[in-house]
């Protein structure tokens, strides 16, 4: 049960980095001029990857061992919601994420805008496969 709370815990707060990433960081730098937006989300890209990688990992792996200790379906799914994220992550969101570290922040592409919703987007089915693991693992926690 230790292990079911662990990935709980772990996968609650990437939740909630990821949720607030879309609900109050995305619309305060599209609030922003081209120029500041982008040079705003390379330095917050490169400190939330350094959060929330570890944790998207961490819970996806104490959701696979809570699982193998008990058998629950309901940490297995929020085991491979969690890991879902890395696959995500390198095949969907990285084309972007490059696109916007190619850009030079003292002359924003006209492209600039568009590239950061896209990436906000992506970046929103992080925060689902958060929030339904975080769901199963409350599940699976309280079986």
């Amino acid at each position: 049960m230790l292990f079911a709370q662990l990935a709980l815990v772990a996968a609650a707060v990437f939740t909630g980095a990821a949720i607030y990433i879309n609900v109050v960081e995305q619309p305060a730098r599209l609030g922003l001029e081209a120029q500041a937006q982008i040079a705003q989300w390379k330095p917050a890209y490169k400190r939330g990857t350094l959060m929330q990688a570890p944790l998207a990992a961490i819970a996806g792996l104490l959701g696979l061992v809570a699982w193998w200790h008990s058998g629950s379906l309901a940490l297995l799914i929020g085991a491979l919601l969690m890991i879902a994220n890395l696959p995500w992550t390198v095949l969907f969101i990285m084309p972007t994420n490059n696109a916007l570290m190619a850009i030079d922040a003292a002359e924003p592409i006209p492209q600039t805008r568009d590239l950061l919703i896209r990436w906000g987007n992506l970046h929103a089915v992080r925060s689902t496969f958060g929030a339904l693991a975080t769901l199963a693992f409350v599940m699976g926690s309280v079986a």
